[in-house]
């Protein structure tokens, strides 16, 4: 049976998914003082981190409406929809609804509708995951249960340079802010199994910080032989590659990818933000 994924625009994909014929990407819209961006194929990474730094207030996202979604379920074969962390937006919201409405007139269509409880590379990683199970014939509802664990499973951790846009959207005082950058503190982040984010750990500079993630990845990591680690990372590929070699020292992932960030994980991570996802 045939399949596409849908995933939203935070699915930050590698050279070698771009373009295949099994994925779909809807856009969501950035939205940074009074200007909209696409995040799409368009999208201007250091344009768009420039504008962010020049603007006083935090950029913000438009997740994409429900008819975004259902022009993409016109399709002969199953139907995979894998949204950002329905906690950190409505696009999860969104692709239910669309899957509601469609299904009213397609009662037979077959849509799952996948919380990734994650982002960027957590995404690619449950996609990845489908193409897996699709290419070894299951039928459709064991997928699901399969894929539906996977995500349970999967963790993700990151380490931000910067908390400007925290600040600028109203997560994180000024004092706070203020305090962190000038002891040069740098939080390790994750996300809790509802998908929210949590502070993990924290340390005084970034590649401390970025050791200190790599310790807790070691400490949570299950049967990790199995496993495909996931980095993306914005604007810094030598730190990504930095992460990639020193994970790979100390835990045997079976496969390894980095991806440099799109539109939307470009906003959350901001310039040299690395997110891991396991």
């Amino acid at each position: 049976m045939s399949y596409r994924i849908i995933g939203d625009s935070c699915t930050d994909l590698p050279k070698a998914l771009k373009g295949d014929p099994h994925i779909v990407l809807v856009p969501l819209t950035l939205i940074v003082g009074d200007v909209s961006i696409v995040d799409d194929e368009t999208f201007n990474q250091q344009e768009f981190i420039n504008r962010v730094k020049q603007s006083p207030q935090g950029p913000k996202s438009a997740c994409p409406s429900p008819q975004d979604y259902m022009k993409h379920f016109d399709f002969d074969g199953h139907i995979y929809v894998v949204t950002l962390s329905s906690p950190l937006s409505g696009s999860y919201n969104s692709a239910e609804l669309a899957k509601k409405l469609y299904l009213e007139e397609n009662p037979n269509k077959k849509i799952e509708i996948i919380d990734s409880r994650s982002a960027s590379a957590g995404q690619t990683l449950i996609s990845m995951k489908i193409m897996e199970l699709e290419a070894t014939g299951q039928p459709y509802d064991a997928i699901v249960k399969l894929i539906n664990a996977f995500r349970d499973m999967m963790k993700t951790k990151f380490v931000l340079e910067s908390l400007d846009t925290l600040r600028k959207n109203g997560r994180l005082s000024g004092l706070q802010a203020f305090i962190a950058s000038a002891l040069n503190i740098k939080p390790v982040m994750g996300a809790n199994s509802e998908g929210s984010i949590c502070k993990v750990d924290q340390a005084r500079g970034i590649v401390k910080a970025l050791l200190q993630m790599i310790k807790a990845i070691e400490l949570d990591v299950i049967k990790p032989q199995e496993k495909i680690v996931g980095i993306a990372h914005c604007n810094n590929h030598e730190r990504a590659e930095f992460v990639k070699q020193e994970i790979l020292k100390r835990i045997p992932f079976k496969d390894c990818f980095i991806v440099d960030t799109a539109g939307v994980s470009t906003m959350y991570a901001n310039e040299g933000g690395v997110i891991v996802a396991y």
